[in-house]
This record gives C-alpha cells, sequence and structure tokens, in this order.
C-alpha cells in the first residue's frame, strides 16, 4: 500500500495529499476515542443497539450529540469505527464531543417491531412507546452510565435520522437541549420524498421500499438487496412495467408499507398521523432547534421549509432555518460547491458547518460562543451566489408580483388583453409516451436534475413553454411561487407540472475565478435553461388532499397551488421561463387522465387528453413570485 501511495503522489499529488489526510484523521480518532456497543432497554422492555464513542483520558465533562438512524449504524464491534473522517463529524471529535449512534426499535440490531414514521403520541399512558420516549430513555440511561458527561444532550440527523431529530426535540427530557433536523421526513403525501402533491414519486419510492422495507424477523448487522432491474434504462422498465398495481407484485406481499401505500390512496387519518408538523407545539422552551435543508432537495426539500414554519408557528423555542445551494444531505457530505452544471462559487458546505452548525451546538450544548451571531435565517440565494439573513421567513419585506402566461408564449406583468377572452394554448399529454424528466438514459433518480438543462423538454409539442424579455434588473426571488393555472381537459382528470427556470445568456459561460471550479466546464453553457423549481400537483386533489373530485370534461377549471419555497436572483441578462406539463416520467408515477384509483386501475384505463391553458383576460393563467430588493 505505501509504494502504491507514493506511485500516486509522483503523478496525482493530491490524491496522494488526500489519502495522507484520511489516514492521519483516521489514526488520530483511533488513539483518541474509545467504542462501546451496548443494549439500552425501553419503558416496555425492548432494547436498542447503541454505539457510544467517547475521548479517553477525559479530564472534563463532555456533552452528548446522538444520531438514531434506521439505516445501521455499521461497523459492528467495539474495534472497528464507523469512517467519520469523511464527513464533517470529525469537528465534533475534534472538540471531544461524545458521539452515540443508534439503530431504531425494529430495524438492525436493536429488538422491537419497526413502523414506518412512527406517529407521535401526545399523552402517553404507562408502557406507550413512540420514537420520543426512546429517545428519552435513551437519555436516561445514557446520563446514568457514560462517564464524564456534562448533562447536557443534542440530536442531529439527515433525512430520516432527521425525522428522528425532529421527535428528539419531542422528547421532553430536560436534559435534551438542542435538535437538529436536517433534510428531515416531515409529511409524506403532500411533499417529501414518496408523493408531492398527491402524485407517487415512483423511483424513489420502489426503490427504497424493495430494500428498506423488507422484513427483519429477528436482530441483524445485514442490510437488505434491493429490487434487481433487468435493464438501466429507467423510462423502459417503468413504462414497461405499467400500472401501479404491476409494481405491487414485484414488489411482493412482505413489505407492509408497500400495501398501506395502496390501502390509502387518499390523506385520510393514516397520514394524517404521520404528519410531524401537527405536534411541533410539543417542543419544550427550553429545546432549541437548526432547520437545515438544501434548495436542490430532491427528497425532502419540503420537509426543512415547511418544519421551520410549523414550529415558528406553533412553538415557542429557540428556532433557526438553514438552506444551502445543496442536493440531499450535501451540506455534509460534499463541499456545496456546485450541483450538476450549476456552480455556487464557493465551499458552502464548510462555511456552514463552522459559521452555524457547529456554533449551534457549542453555545447551547458547551454554553461556548454567542448565540446571537447565529441569524434567525439563513438562505443561500444561488443566482447571486451568496449567503443572506433574515429575521423570518419567507421575508417580511416581499412583495407578491402577478407574471401572466400569454397565448404568444410570452411572460410578463402585463395582464392579458381585455378583448382577448377566449385565448389558450393546449396540447396532447400522451401517458404512453410520457414527458421524462431528464434528458437521457438513467437508472436511479439523479440529484443533479434539480438544476439541470430544460432545454430538451421546451422541443417537446406537450410541454408549453412561456418566456419572459431578457431582464434589465435583477429579479430576486425569497419564499414560495404559487401556481394558478387555467385549464380545461378532455378527460376527468390530469397532472400538471409548472417549472420555473432561469435561461442563461446566449453567451454565457462560467469564470473559475468568479463561480468555482466544478462541473460543466464542457458543456454548452450559453442559453442553459436551468431548472430552479419544479413541482407537479395530482389534479383530482387540487381542492381537497381527502376527497379527490373529477374534472368535467371541457370545463375550465382553476389549478392553484404553491411550489416549494425558492431563494434564486434571475440575473440581469438573463430571462425567466416557466414550462407547463402533464407528465414527469418516472419521477412520478403516470396519471390514467380518468378519474380512478391509480393504484388499482388497469393498462387500459390510461388514455391520451387534450389539455388547454388559458391566457385570456377572464381566465389568465399566471405564476405569483415573492418578490424582494
Amino acid at each position: 500500500m505505501r509504494n502504491i501511495i507514493i506511485l500516486l503522489a509522483a503523478f496525482f499529488p493530491f490524491v496522494a495529499t488526500a489519502q495522507s489526510a484520511k489516514n492521519a484523521e483516521s489514526a488520530w480518532l483511533l488513539s483518541h476515542y474509545t467504542k462501546q456497543e451496548v443494549y439500552i432497554p425501553m419503558r416496555d422492555g425492548k432494547k436498542l443497539y447503541t454505539t457510544i464513542y467517547a475521548p479517553k483520558g477525559a479530564k472534563e465533562q463532555h456533552p452528548i450529540l446522538m444520531n438514531r438512524t434506521p439505516y445501521s449504524i455499521a461497523p459492528y464491534g467495539e474495534t472497528k469505527f464507523k469512517a467519520f473522517w469523511t464527513n464533517h463529524y470529525m469537528s465534533y471529535f475534534r472538540k471531544e464531543y461524545i458521539i452515540v449512534l443508534q439503530d431504531v426499535r425494529g430495524k438492525m440490531m436493536s429488538e422491537g417491531e419497526y413502523v414506518d414514521v412512527r406517529p407521535y403520541t401526545p399523552n402517553k399512558k404507562n408502557n406507550d412507546i413512540d420514537e420520543a420516549s426512546d429517545t428519552y430513555d435513551a437519555i436516561e440511561w445514557l446520563l446514568k452510565n457514560v462517564k464524564n458527561n456534562n448533562g447536557n444532550v443534542g440530536i442531529f440527523g439527515i433525512s430520516y435520522p432527521g425525522f428522528y431529530a425532529t421527535m428528539g426535540a419531542l422528547s421532553q427530557h430536560p436534559a435534551m437541549k438542542a435538535s437538529s433536523p436536517q433534510a428531515p421526513v416531515t409529511e409524506w403525501f403532500i411533499g417529501d420524498d414518496f408523493h408531492h402533491n398527491g402524485a407517487l414519486m415512483v423511483m424513489d419510492a420502489f426503490n427504497f421500499y424493495s430494500s428498506f422495507g423488507k422484513p427483519r424477523p429477528k436482530p441483524t448487522t445485514t442490510y437488505s438487496s434491493g429490487f434487481q432491474y433487468y435493464t438501466k434504462d429507467a423510462y423502459k422498465f417503468y413504462l414497461e412495467t405499467g400500472p401501479i398495481k404491476n409494481l405491487a407484485k414485484l414488489m411482493g406481499d412482505s413489505i407492509e408499507f408497500w400495501k398501506d401505500l395502496y390501502a390509502h390512496p387518499n390523506y385520510d387519518q393514516w397520514w394524517q398521523v404521520r404528519n410531524t408538523r401537527k405536534y411541533v407545539q410539543h417542543i419544550p422552551d427550553g429545546v432549541a432547534t437548526l432547520v437545515v435543508g438544501g434548495l436542490f432537495d430532491a427528497e425532502d426539500c419540503f420537509g426543512a421549509w415547511e418544519l421551520y414554519k410549523s414550529i415558528e408557528r406553533k412553538a415557542h423555542n429557540n428556532n433557526k432555518l438553514v438552506m444551502g445551494p445543496w442536493s440531499h444531505g450535501g451540506w455534509s457530505r460534499n463541499s456545496g460547491e456546485y450541483l450538476g452544471n450549476v456552480r455556487f462559487g464557493s465551499n458552502t458546505a464548510k462555511w456552514y458547518q463552522e459559521n452555524l452548525e457547529i456554533p449551534f451546538f457549542e453555545y447551547y450544548l458547551r454554553g461556548k460562543g454567542d448565540i446571537n451571531k447565529i441569524p434567525e435565517v439563513s438562505i443561500f440565494f444561488t443566482g447571486a451566489n451568496e449567503w443572506r439573513s433574515f429575521n423570518s421567513w419567507p421575508p417580511a419585506h416581499h412583495t407578491d408580483k402577478e407574471m401572466y402566461l400569454h397565448k404568444n408564449g410570452s411572460l410578463s406583468y402585463t395582464t392579458p388583453s381585455i378583448s382577448d377572452r377566449t385565448g389558450y394554448n393546449e396540447y396532447l399529454s400522451d401517458p404512453n409516451k410520457p414527458v421524462p424528466f431528464v434528458d437521457g438514459v438513467i437508472t436511479r433518480r439523479t440529484s443533479e436534475y434539480m438544476t439541470d438543462d430544460q432545454r430538451f423538454a421546451s422541443y417537446r409539442t406537450d410541454v408549453l413553454t412561456f418566456t419572459t424579455d431578457i431582464l434589465n434588473n435583477d429579479l430576486s426571488i425569497a419564499g414560495a411561487i404559487t401556481a394558478n393555472v387555467f385549464t380545461s381537459l378532455s378527460t376527468t382528470d390530469a397532472d400538471f407540472i409548472v417549472k420555473i427556470i432561469d435561461v442563461f445568456p446566449d453567451k454565457f459561460s462560467y469564470i473559475d475565478s468568479i463561480d468555482g471550479k466544478g462541473n460543466g466546464k464542457d458543456y454548452p453553457m450559453g442559453g442553459y435553461q436551468m431548472l430552479v423549481r419544479g413541482e407537479i400537483m395530482r389534479g383530482k386533489y387540487r381542492n381537497s388532499f381527502e376527497y379527490p373530485e373529477a374534472f368535467a370534461p371541457g370545463r375550465i377549471t382553476e389549478v392553484s397551488y404553491k411550489l416549494p419555497d425558492v431563494a434564486h436572483v434571475f440575473k440581469k441578462g438573463h430571462r425567466l421561463m416557466v414550462q407547463i406539463q402533464s407528465s414527469w416520467f418516472p419521477l412520478a408515477d403516470r396519471n390514467p387522465q380518468q378519474f380512478v384509483n391509480i393504484y388499482t386501475c388497469d393498462k387500459e384505463d390510461f388514455v391520451s387528453s387534450l389539455i388547454r391553458i388559458y391566457s385570456s383576460a377572464n381566465h389568465p393563467s399566471h405564476i405569483v413570485l415573492p418578490v424582494i430588493e
């Protein structure tokens, strides 16, 4: 190995330096920390498998920082350390935190039954359990059994562990001082992971649950394998598989959540009790929260924005928000300098870690630093590529401005002429030839699609495109964009995907010294159509997620919904574009375009629909932009 590193150093000095740094970090961790594996008993008698990393020869008391996960705390064995040196956990080890990892109830090596997004129980009795009580019981044991702890506990986690961080904030344990739900699973029917506005995000759902959802009869150290696809072309696979009921056959009968998914096609009580936002009023005043997310998180962008807003409305604790230019978890695993072809000009992840997250825990768990130096809201604005601070979100000083879609494909603040009462554009939406969500062949859902070039979609006849003139001034958007679409269908249902796009100047190219290094060096960035935000609305849920409604064929109907929040500057010289389409495949499942149960319908139920988008004085389709100066 030593000779290989020497050879690499001769030809690739950076590789050798990175390898040396990795070796140095891992060696330091092994020499300064011990690892202990224990089973911690819960109030109902079940035991949860827990790993405790503690500093050796401690001369002072240290805070405890927890991460509870359904994804395994491997490697198992007290002589095997997790590769913390690959992410920013090392910052906490260098500061001699006691790091605690736990397999949640029913997963991997922990006992008990696993329940997806286990509902929170506000008024527990006797041995009632939920994820909050499991956190409480774990904290109680740790305080009594881990030497040299200072009595202060924090919890953080990304994605599903972000959900457990929210539950930790709800634990009611007096030692719980700070929680950071990051890309938190918050609402699985409206906007996170597996549904967006009632539409099934089929690629993520099927790929994830074909492995994660497999039953685990007894504790194990082995993670289940997923479905073996017969092709690397995801578009081909999902189209040839056909209706969603055929995916159920491929999934099999053993995965309970997949059966629950089919049993609850609408937003009924089963989904509603899994809405974390319903319970945040129970977060104690003494528990500070730092909600973190990515502007381009393909999985839980909704959860981060909306959890923060719910805590602000319902709780009375110190609550802060951070949103950076990241994909899912990009603030911990990557530098955050670019995503796909789009660059952000700096190491945004490092800046976040050093200026926001670490000082947050240092203050609440150690009493060090000044919490007032961490703004209430810290948002990275893409386009301008800069961090901005606010006292609230959305900013109190924003102005809602309506921008109208015109029959000629233009987009402007001018309302359609009063003389134009019948204007519309139309397209034929064919579910057997759905609009792809990315250009090219892919096997799995990409993270980069959130900033991908949309020129491929502009060329399709089943995608409508509306574009502003070249902007004479910067246009800064801060908050949720509302889409108000007046439409008529030839059928009884359809989906609507509205995309907000930044069109770069035709002669645009990146300058490394200003924009930073990243992908896209050889990609034609002139005229690039950057997806800033896109979102789907399943038409039958336009008025209620609980009680779907059919469209009356030929009748003009308004479909209005909010896209997840945006923080972006459309620069002078750029243009703003809106695209509207009715499929986004296979990111989202296909709508048969008839008012049927999509989970049980047949191949024959999928029909084409003639869809009109109106741009008349009586029916002025438009978007509402939250604009700040």
